[in-house]
């Protein structure tokens, strides 16, 4: 609400010379009929209308003032806004080799981790298309570039091991997720790449893929998980005799590339990033997300509609209403 002539509101001093020119006549009028003895008549209690008289005062200054406020002029202001993006196309790569199964992030393993982690990581972004790709010794696209997160997120909370998760297999999932952003037309495009092993499959050489995803344009971060020496890994461990299942935890050593990973970063332009832990793990997802922050231009209209209505048809029945009291219910013997 504004009002569109706020200066009007300098009438409202009138208030001042009505008020007194009303407090003078009520001092300098003098009866039309007058008594010898008007004892009998001061026992006569006033009457209501005789108590309400200088109502008549009231409802004429506060007519006025409706008036000078219909003549500033109020208006309601309604708020558009133009809201123009330059997004950020992301592919989040995501190992689901066996060696996610390693429980030094415990309570839970290293891809339920990188998963949770992830999500978190969706939640934060509001104008930018994510999509997911996982691999092991084969890659394939989860869910391709999408604004709907919500699918998104269900995608990523079926991602589990598969029957090809005993290679790795970085330079097939960079180009799987390259290929995916080729024909973007975003502003920034990234490649999230998190694994704790190193290259052992595919056709094509992890290097390779960088530099050819850095030609078109795409920036690849590189997130290596896991602590160093022998980490806890589960095995499922059958017995021959009563073909029961049960768990059995075997430490095994870990084997991260750091090098490669740092490698295909640098050719791109992205960052190496090294997570020992879960904590870790977040905090690097949430400085990536502050790297990779998408340009937001807002344009506000604001257009107003005339409000004045009210106050003058309040302002006017309140001064026709004491007019009309003054010369009845009201009215003076002269």
């Amino acid at each position: 609400m504004r009002l569109h002539d706020p200066w009007m509101l300098l009438l409202l001093v009138l208030w001042v010379p009505m008020i007194l020119v009303y407090i003078l006549r009520e001092q300098k009028s003098r009866p039309a009929i007058r008594f010898s003895d008007i004892t009998t008549l001061k026992r006569i209690p006033p009457s209501l209308f005789v108590r309400l008289r200088h109502l008549l005062l009231v409802m004429r200054i506060a007519g006025f003032g409706l008036l000078v406020i219909a003549m500033a002029r109020p208006q309601m202001g309604h708020t558009d806004q133009e809201v123009s993006t330059e997004g950020v196309d992301i592919m989040l790569v995501l190992d689901i080799s066996y060696s996610m199964r390693a429980l030094d992030f415990q309570p839970d393993n290293r891809l339920e981790v990188a998963k949770n982690t992830i999500r978190d990581f969706i939640n934060k972004r509001s104008s930018d298309r994510i999509g997911l790709v996982v691999f092991a010794a084969r890659s394939f696209t989860k869910c391709p570039l999408t604004l709907d997160y919500k699918v998104l997120e269900e995608l990523l909370a079926d991602v589990t091991f598969t029957d090809f998760s005993t290679q790795t297999a970085i330079g097939t999932a960079i180009a799987t997720a390259a290929n995916r952003l080729r024909g973007s037309t975003a502003k920034s495009k990234v490649i999230i790449l998190l694994t704790d092993g190193s290259n052992n499959a595919g056709d094509i050489p992890p290097l390779t893929a960088a530099k050819a995803a850095g030609e078109l344009g795409i920036k690849i971060h590189t997130i290596g998980v896991g602590k160093e020496g022998k980490v806890p890994m589960p095995y499922t461990v059958q017995d021959p005799f009563t073909g029961e299942t049960h768990q059995q935890v075997q430490m095994e050593e870990s084997d991260l590339d750091e090098n490669t990973l740092k490698q295909i970063a640098d050719a791109t332009g992205g960052t190496f990033f090294r997570a020992h832990s879960a904590e870790k793990l977040a905090q690097i997802y949430d400085k990536i997300d502050k790297m990779e922050k998408t340009e937001i231009k807002t344009k506000t209209y604001t257009t107003y509609d005339e409000r004045f209505y009210p106050w003058l048809w309040a302002g006017f029945l309140l001064i026709m209403l004491e007019m009309v009291l003054q010369h009845t219910r009201f009215r003076r013997i002269p």
